[in-house]
């Protein structure tokens, strides 16, 4: 909400994503006073900044080009991260299991589609420590 703040955080696959850009800090795109007015739009709030995709492949400090899988940042009391995590909170605990026949705390809840469920569940706070002890 600031300028200079930084990009929104995004996910995909590498069919709609096969390769992402960069964050430009110094673009500006709240024109206000502008007739008819133009704002910027990734986030509310937004004073400035945009995604610059069109100019090819822009490595992450791991050599990766694109966002597939980095829906899965911390969460929980020890930051359960990662597609495989996550993926076996699902298998052992989450939708997963009851989808295939064996029993599931959480039968409802698919972490791998919904990996903020860790924290936002209010119907299950102790997820957050259920994750933690899975982790560990």
């Amino acid at each position: 909400n600031w300028y200079g703040a930084p990009g929104p955080l995004f996910c995909g696959p590498k069919s709609k994503y096969p390769h992402v850009g960069y964050w430009d800090y110094s673009y500006t795109c709240d024109y206000s006073w502008e007739d008819p007015p133009r704002y910027c739009e990734d986030y509310p709030g937004q004073k400035g900044g945009r995604a610059v995709n069109d100019e090819g492949p822009v490595e992450n400090r791991n050599g990766r080009t694109d966002v597939e899988g980095c829906c899965w940042w911390g969460r929980g009391v020890i930051q359960t991260t990662g597609v495989c995590n996550f993926g076996m909170l699902n298998y052992y605990l989450g939708k997963r299991a009851a989808d295939e026949g064996r029993d599931s705390r959480y039968p409802h809840i698919d972490f791998c589609k919904d990996p903020g469920a860790v924290c936002s569940r209010e119907d299950h706070p102790e997820l957050k420590w259920i994750a933690g002890m899975f982790y560990w």
